[in-house]
């Protein structure tokens, strides 16, 4: 019998040799069969005292080590933290923001007022340097909040920040949310209480910078805590800027309402309140095309007040606008400085070199382009031409205005600018204003499309300015499916007939130019427009047949940047009035205006050879007085409210226009018997204006003509022989309608009221000769039936006038065209002579 000591077995190790060994029970410790607790084994005992039963080692390690080990992270999981990585970095954070705070809080202390809360005068020089004018000191008077009514209060909470007396004195979700807006193209919007806004205009300044906006926060907090909601409400009102010079609600009341505010009424209070969001935007009598926005505005005000249960709504209800009168300006703004000033005013903060709260405080020198000498030279013009012939005894006198506007085409600077009688009493600058129909001025932009987009009409005939349109008065446009329903009025309903481009631009032919604007595509048409300077965002500014007619309402000043563009060729540089703006010594940056082609020369230069037939023998013939080679065109508002002239020479771009208006309501009127005229048009006082004022503007300079380089003239057909149903050779082009000017693309019939004609013989315009098809065409096309035999050399029994008479319709273009009236001799026709024109043109 063997004495040799037993081997111990592990009942859990299954290749043990040996009798089992109990296993622990659960009263001991350890770790039973089920997963409780039992007494601990030897190999946890070992450990515990230092030791380690040899055989059991590597097991035990082995059971350690998978209790032990984390996997480790591979790819890109490896790039992801961790959970104790984020939360450390989240609390160092949060404690570098408290203490940024706290320190923030502690270094940052209440400022004394701002030195510049008085603000210094605006120093505007001519662009030689001589002073035009100087706008004052800042109006202002302050009083307690005790005295401003509680309903205008509460409309300025309503149109700036509702919560204002429950609030803290920032909102910083409010300030992310404004930042967030402006870099996203939103707008740049602003997320400052009325508390910060007060601190900003009281403490601080204008300026858009990260330390300001750092100060302005901790200023507002312990402003916030030192002082009561309504004592900074008080700084508020009484620091705020309204417009027109006005700073605090005092001066406004008095500058747009003339009282005190005590006597401000809630209607019109909301409406001083809507001017904190934008002062000029929303000044009705300096913008009034600005209208619609400021009733939103002041609506949106009083919607508010409703809302927060400061209103009843029976009240809100019967609530008429109370439209503010016109302002009362410093008599240092008399006559044309004023405008100036408003208008130098406008470009500098449309352009975002200073804001307008800023400007209005003063202490900046501003060189304009505007030249003195073509300055006093447009007030002479106008005085001579229109305010010494008005007459206080005649009604319609009393609504005369005029506005002007000149530039450099070269530069694109502004060198003259004519803004009313008087700033100080007709504040309205009339140069600027955008709410009077620009007329037939705008006419040469659709023809201009028509080159630039190598326009054909709709039975193929490439667009020229000789090519023949129907002139007949109220003639309805023709789309790519038959009449489109539109059928314009020629002025004074003069039918015209078969005439070319040239023609119909001489005499200004509705009925022609809305079918042109359809063959090329209203689309482009209005496209050419922005292009060449008419802002995107004009009134009216449509894409339809009648944008061709100048419904739109383009100021003065825009139009004379268009036609600078027409005038250098077809390049275009945004205009500009400044010259340079510095202050405390320290010049600002100018936003650059890089210049490029707006349309392509050939564009330009045959749209200005066009023009140059209107000064020669059109409607424009009064500013021949310019004594130069001289392009322009004359254009007529809807109702006779507003007659334009807009020209140019090789140096200088010139608008002129002539409107009416009732000086008591401010409402439109038609110019009939003003200047003790049956009417006023374009080709009256404003083409005289224009070329008096183009004479002696560049009086010592050398008369230059036009350089031009044209598109090629070529052969033309106006009309084909009658379609047959459903015949449509061309088809649309693109997305936009085509037309033919005799008949639909679906081979309609003529219209009915196609002038008659008087057979084969009479190869002439109708009434002097017969039309096509019996007659002659202008082409050169071999003879077919009905068309290219013409009459006899001879012109018909009455006689061919100009190119349309005799053998006009055989091979050759117009060499032998009819003679006069009478049937007499052959007249020698080239190709820009017309001939003599029938008695209705």
């Amino acid at each position: 019998m063997s004495h040799e000591p037993q081997q111990r077995r592990d009942p859990r190790d299954p290749t043990a040799v040996g009798p089992p060994v109990p296993g622990p029970s659960h009263a001991e410790g350890g770790e039973g069969r089920d997963g409780g607790p039992g007494r601990e084994g030897p190999d946890v005992v070992a450990d515990r005292e230092g030791g380690q039963d040899p055989t059991e080692r590597p097991a035990a390690d082995a059971r350690r080590g998978r209790g032990r080990t984390r996997s480790r992270r591979t790819g890109l999981w490896r790039a992801v933290p961790t959970w104790r990585t984020v939360l450390g970095a989240s609390l160092l954070f949060a404690l570098l923001l408290i203490g940024g705070f706290v320190t923030g809080y502690l270094l940052v202390g209440i400022p004394p007022a701002n030195a510049t809360a008085t603000a210094q005068s605006n120093v505007y020089l001519y662009k030689d340097g001589t002073q035009i004018a100087r706008d004052g000191e800042v109006n202002r008077q302050s009083v307690r909040l005790s005295q401003i009514p509680l309903s205008v209060q509460r409309a300025v909470l309503a149109a700036e920040d509702r919560d204002f007396y429950s609030e803290r004195a920032v909102d910083p979700q409010a300030m992310v949310r404004a930042a967030w807006n402006t870099v996203t193209g939103k707008g740049r919007q602003s997320g400052s209480t009325i508390t910060q806004q007060y601190v900003k205009n009281y403490y601080l300044g204008q300026e858009q910078t990260v330390t300001r906006k750092v100060k302005e926060f901790f200023i507002a907090i312990k402003l916030d805590r030192e002082e009561s909601k309504a004592d900074i409400l008080e700084g508020y009102l009484n620091t705020s800027y309204f417009g027109r010079n006005a700073y605090g609600i005092q001066a406004a009341a008095h500058a747009y309402y003339g009282k005190d505010i005590g006597a401000v009424d809630t209607a019109e209070g909301a409406y001083l309140a809507s001017l904190l969001n934008a002062p000029s935007a929303y000044d009705l009598a300096a913008h009034p095309e600005n209208r619609p926005r400021a009733l939103a505005r002041w609506n949106y005000t009083l919607d508010g007040m409703v809302t927060e249960k400061w209103l009843p709504l029976s009240d809100r209800a019967t609530m008429i606008f109370p439209m503010p009168q016109t302002a009362g300006p410093a008599t240092g703004l008399s006559g044309q400085r004023g405008y100036v000033v408003q208008a130098v005013e406008d470009w500098i903060t449309g352009n975002g070199i200073v804001d307008e709260k800023t400007l209005a405080r003063g202490g900046y020198r501003i060189t304009t382009t505007l030249e003195r000498k073509k300055q006093d030279a447009f007030v002479a013009a106008v005085d001579r031409h229109v305010m010494s012939r008005r007459d206080p005894g005649r009604a319609a006198d009393r609504n005369v205005r005029v506005g002007g506007a000149s530039i450099d085409p070269a530069s694109g600077k502004v060198v003259a600018m004519y803004g009313g009688i008087d700033y100080t009493k007709q504040y309205v600058n009339n140069a600027t204003r955008r709410d009077y129909q620009v007329g037939s001025t705008f006419k040469p932009f659709v023809l201009a499309a028509a080159v630039e987009n190598g326009s054909m009409t709709q039975d193929g005939r490439r667009i020229t300015p000789d090519t023949l349109y129907d002139g007949t008065d109220r003639r309805q446009v023709q789309g790519r499916h038959g009449p489109t329903g539109y059928a314009p009025e020629n002025e004074d309903n003069v039918s015209y007939g078969p005439l070319s481009l040239r023609m119909a631009t001489d005499h200004s032919v509705n009925s022609v130019y809305a079918q042109l604007a359809q063959d090329v595509g209203p689309r482009r048409v209005r496209d050419t427009a922005i292009a060449l300077g008419i802002p995107e965002s004009t009134p009216d500014l449509t894409a339809t047949p009648s944008i061709a007619l100048g419904v739109a309402t383009a100021s003065v000043l825009d139009m004379a940047e268009a036609y600078a563009t027409l005038a250098n060729h077809g390049r275009h540089g945004t205009y500009t009035l400044v010259e340079r703006i510095t202050k405390d010594g320290a010049a600002l940056d100018l936003p650059s205006a890089p210049v490029g082609q707006a349309v392509s020369r050939e564009a330009a230069d045959t749209t200005t050879s066009v023009l140059m037939g209107v000064v020669r023998q059109g409607s424009g013939t009064a500013a021949q007085s310019s004594g130069r080679p001289a392009a322009g065109k004359t254009g007529t508002a809807e109702g006779d409210r507003a007659a334009w002239f807009a020209g140019y020479t090789p140096d200088l771009a010139t608008v002129v226009a002539v409107m009416g208006q009732d000086p008591d309501t401010g409402a439109q009127k038609s110019l009939y018997g003003a200047l003790g005229l049956p009417r006023i048009n374009g080709g009256g006082a404003p083409a005289a204006i224009w070329g008096e004022f183009t004479a002696a503007a560049l009086a010592g300079r050398e008369a230059k003509d036009f350089d031009l380089t044209v598109v090629e003239e070529e052969e033309f057909y106006p009309f084909d022989e009658p379609g047959l149903p459903g015949d449509d050779p061309f088809g649309p082009v693109g997305d936009e309608d085509r037309t033919d000017g005799r008949r639909s693309a679906t081979g309609a019939p003529p219209p009915a009221d196609w002038p008659d004609t008087d057979g084969a013989a009479d190869g002439g315009i109708p009434r002097d000769g017969g039309a096509p098809p019996a007659g002659g065409t202008t082409g050169g096309r071999p003879p077919t039936a009905g068309r290219g035999t013409g009459g006899p050399a001879t012109g018909g029994p009455n006689g061919g006038t100009g190119q349309f008479g005799g053998a006009q319709g055989g091979v050759t273009r117009g060499t032998t065209g009819g003679g006069g009236d009478g049937g007499g001799p052959q007249a020698t026709v080239g190709t820009d002579d017309w001939g003599v024109l029938p008695d209705r043109l």
